[in-house]
């Protein structure tokens, strides 16, 4: 198959229209929004414009809401869904206006989303009522972070801000943990792994049976040796088969509390197990550990395998809220990254170095979003950049390090806190960097990718 085959005939994104409408009163209370989305499908109905009006207004506790959503149907291929699919295009839209609106009351950009910002309690515009969230915690994260303080006040050079939401996903996920003689685990899983999600699963069993990290060895296997397992997309691994793990592991720890009562010749319910060690309660001072039990397996009535299938209905959605400092060269409408911050509530970060490496390819997918990336067509309708020389994307070269705040507020629908962290970050950069570009040169851009030659039209250069 050629490079070319790929662009042609798999679904970009969705090209969206998008009108925004928000009210406020003078001291920056939000009383109404209205917005109509207008997604391309392509050649076959179903772009993500249903999300798209589930994310649109919802970091926001709006009283009066007006969403109608469009699936347009086009003479193009068909489009598919990436990473938060229809939320970046709706937050491009609301994000821009609460910024506009920022500055005719003169209040602070954040400050503003602070004063509106949704919280437990609070309904979405679709319905569901929010649970324990932590949209306000990423927005005061980003205001207290110093770069929102740095002075940025060169000539075409600005600052902008951005938040976003995605919602996140349970969906079926299955684990089986087999015990191994040396206190090593098997864990057996059907989530493809694209984020780490080996670790972090492996983590969460290996803290409820209190052995090292290091001691599971996690494997994903093919639909024929696992339980049905949904796909890995909408930020939903790290909590539903994380969750599906933890159930699992309670699960072998039950069966070895049979193990050790056994051995020891009480009742189950005089053994405790805590901390990798279990212990007898009955008077009784007997203790053994999760490995040393292990190796008696085989004379304690055999192997022991836990399992466990979840489909949990408490994903818990997730925010973003991210400053950008950019320069704008006024000769050619190249726009320079020049720092960028991302805070997001991770609920509990399992691995914090995966969840900072989500957001900071989420950040890099919206930056190439905001300014290069595009599908261009001819006048016959045959894309005309269909390689990796012509559509532009990000490299290391147009990029400074993405710092990175992870804010934990826990989601009470997991055991350990845990919410999804892929899909939001791709959600603000594009308004982000919109609104910076606006501080940078008094221009606002209203249709992406803001690239050179629409930055020169806009600034009248061409």
């Amino acid at each position: 198959m050629k490079i070319a085959d790929v662009f042609e005939g798999t679904g970009p994104t969705p090209a969206s229209y998008i009108t925004i409408k928000i009210g406020a009163k003078e001291d920056g209370k939000i009383t109404a929004a209205q917005t109509s989305l207008a997604f391309e499908a392509g050649a076959y109905p179903g772009s993500p414009v249903g999300a798209g009006a589930m994310c649109v207004f919802a970091p926001y506790n709006i009283e009066h809401v007006l969403i109608d959503g469009y699936d347009v149907v086009v003479n193009k291929p068909k489009t598919a869904p990436y990473r938060a699919p229809g939320a970046t295009n709706a937050a491009f839209g609301t994000e821009t206006v609460i910024d506009e609106l920022a500055e005719q009351l003169n209040i602070d950009p954040l400050e503003i989303r602070i004063m509106n910002g949704a919280k437990e309690g609070d309904r979405r515009a679709d319905g569901p009522i929010f649970p324990r969230i932590g949209f306000i915690e990423s927005v005061e994260a980003a205001k207290e972070h110093p770069h929102y303080t740095a002075p940025n006040g060169k000539k075409y050079h600005g600052r902008g801000v951005a938040s976003g939401f995605w919602f996140n996903i349970g969906l079926e996920s299955s684990v089986t943990i087999n015990v191994n003689p040396d206190g090593t685990v098997n864990l057996v899983e059907g989530s493809t792994d694209i984020g780490g999600t080996r670790a972090s699963i492996a983590m969460q069993a290996a803290e409820v049976l209190g052995i090292p990290a290091e001691s599971v060895n996690p494997t994903v296997v093919d639909t024929n040796s696992i339980g049905y397992t949904a796909v890995t997309g909408g930020s939903r691994t790290t909590y539903a088969t994380g969750y599906a793990a933890y159930e699992a592991a309670q699960d072998v720890v039950k069966q070895m509390i049979g193990r050790a009562a056994k051995l020891w010749d009480v009742d189950e319910a005089n053994v405790q197990f805590a901390d990798g060690e279990f212990s007898s309660i009955n008077g009784k001072e007997e203790q053994i550990s999760f490995r040393d039990l292990s190796a008696r397996l085989g004379g304690t009535g055999g192997p022991v395998i836990g399992r466990a299938t979840m489909n949990p209905a408490g994903a818990g959605g997730a925010f973003a809220t991210h400053v950008v400092d950019v320069a704008v060269d006024e000769d050619t409408g190249k726009v320079e990254i020049l720092r960028y911050t991302a805070t997001q509530d991770a609920g509990k970060a399992i691995h914090p170095s995966y969840v900072e490496g989500q957001i900071q390819g989420g950040v890099v997918q919206g930056i190439g979003w905001a300014l290069n990336e595009e599908y261009i067509y001819n006048e016959e309708g045959a894309m005309t950049n269909a390689s990796f020389l012509d559509y532009r994307m990000p490299t290391c070269l147009d990029l400074p390090m993405i710092d990175t705040v992870i804010v934990e507020v826990p989601n009470p629908g997991h055991p350990y806190g845990v919410r999804g962290v892929g899909e939001v970050p791709i959600i603000p950069p594009p308004a982000a960097i919109a609104n910076a570009i606006y501080d940078a040169i008094g221009i606002r851009m209203t249709e992406l990718p803001m690239s050179p030659d629409r930055l020169l039209k806009a600034m009248g250069k061409i």
